[in-house]
């Protein structure tokens, strides 16, 4: 594969997403790929997209493949389409960015991996929640060694579903490995409000999910989230956190406005030292995002840094991406490098199927009135 030419990428499906962010995202990475095409179950719904994304536009995917030549196809479509669209692309020889979850149920999963695994086709997953730069500086100064082990990590409404179960494994790391997982769902009425993303106002209902995970090694993982927590004046709170050998971390946050607090001991061992991050911009008064920075006050490794991988080459010539942007790019080029040099995607289909099949886990707990489910799951089973 020339290693010069940007690989070509259509987009499967024309859900929200598929305008808005990635035509976007792929616009901004012409050095890296090249949209030649997208693809709809309806006529209307495909030609709208093609003529907003000025590509051209099918909703036969064979004919699209033969006449555009794609590599690869991100699949973006309706929530519940996730799996049976993934596994059509995948079957249609394109290496794949699936949408989240990889599929709703396990069995939708293994099917999506074994057909990529026959082909010989690279998957990765949009999870992007781990990928954002405030949460990859966090896992470099992990990783530096500062901290120490970490021995327990929480997701206390940083995300829904998987993407809260991501982060919070994210700290752990991901080769930890999940034996146990106890549950509770619950559903509870509350008080008239306004849905910021439905726009309506009126009594509302919330689904609670708190689940207690155990790893193989005796750490911890502690997962809570509310159905509500994205668009309610009652469910403001955001956080994550972990506890470590040498020190701890823990955002504090109202909706997407937050603060990190990292700390380590002070020298004499009997206070907290704060760990400084900050935000370097291309200019004082703004620009896009150049680096993450952390002043550790450890005279060894005073500064850890993570970089923007898509910071412009040139000053003031580049997308000024928000930090979401910014982790789907990377979740895109997580797939593009492992194309190009026949290696693994740094998230990929497995570590995608783990964070479905441990939410599964803590409903299926719930059912059971809260007994502890061992793992794996069955993958046959229906949750």
């Amino acid at each position: 594969m020339d290693s010069s030419e940007p690989l070509r990428v259509a987009i499967i499906g024309t859900a929200a997403r598929s305008d808005y962010l990635y035509g976007p995202l792929l616009a901004g990475m012409r050095d890296r790929v090249e949209l030649v095409s997208v693809w709809g179950r309806s006529v209307e719904s495909a030609r709208r997209l093609g003529e907003n994304l000025g590509v051209p536009w099918y909703t036969d995917l064979d004919r699209l493949i033969r006449e555009t030549a794609p590599v690869i196809g991100i699949v973006s479509v309706a929530y519940g389409a996730n799996g049976q669209v993934g596994l059509m692309a995948v079957e249609a020889g394109l290496h794949v960015l699936l949408e989240t979850p990889i599929a709703h149920h396990l069995k939708e999963a293994d099917a999506i991996i074994r057909a990529a695994e026959t082909r010989g086709l690279k998957i990765e997953v949009a999870e992007q929640f781990h990928r954002r730069p405030v949460e990859q500086i966090k896992l470099r100064l992990l990783a530096s060694g500062l901290f120490g082990r970490v021995y327990s990590s929480f997701s206390d409404f940083a995300g829904h579903g998987y993407h809260g179960i991501s982060v919070m494994r994210s700290y752990l790391g991901f080769a930890a490995r999940p034996v146990q997982v106890s549950g509770l769902v619950r559903e509870f009425d509350l008080a008239a409000h306004w849905s910021r993303l439905a726009d309506t106002r009126g009594p509302r209902r919330e689904t609670q999910e708190h689940g207690l995970i155990q790893f193989d090694d005796g750490r911890i993982g502690v997962f809570h989230w509310t159905s509500v927590a994205y668009d309610s004046a009652l469910r403001w709170w955001r956080s994550s956190r972990f506890l470590a050998e040498k020190g701890m971390g823990i955002s504090v946050g109202n909706g997407l406005d937050g603060d990190e607090l990292l700390t380590l001991l002070a020298p004499e061992g009997e206070a907290p030292r704060p760990v400084t991050l900050e935000r370097r911009l291309e200019r004082n008064d703004g620009g896009a995002l150049v680096a993450m920075v952390a002043h550790t006050g450890d005279p060894d490794q005073p500064i850890v840094t993570w970089d923007n991988p898509f910071r412009p080459a040139r000053k003031g010539h580049g997308m000024q991406w928000h930090d979401d942007e910014i982790g789907v790019a990377s979740c895109l080029m997580s797939l593009v490098d492992a194309v190009r040099n026949g290696t693994q995607p740094t998230y990929g289909p497995f570590q995608a199927r783990l964070d479905q099949e441990l939410i599964l886990a803590i409903r299926k707990s719930s059912l059971e009135g809260g007994r502890a489910v061992s793992l794996p799951l069955d993958p046959e089973e229906q949750i």
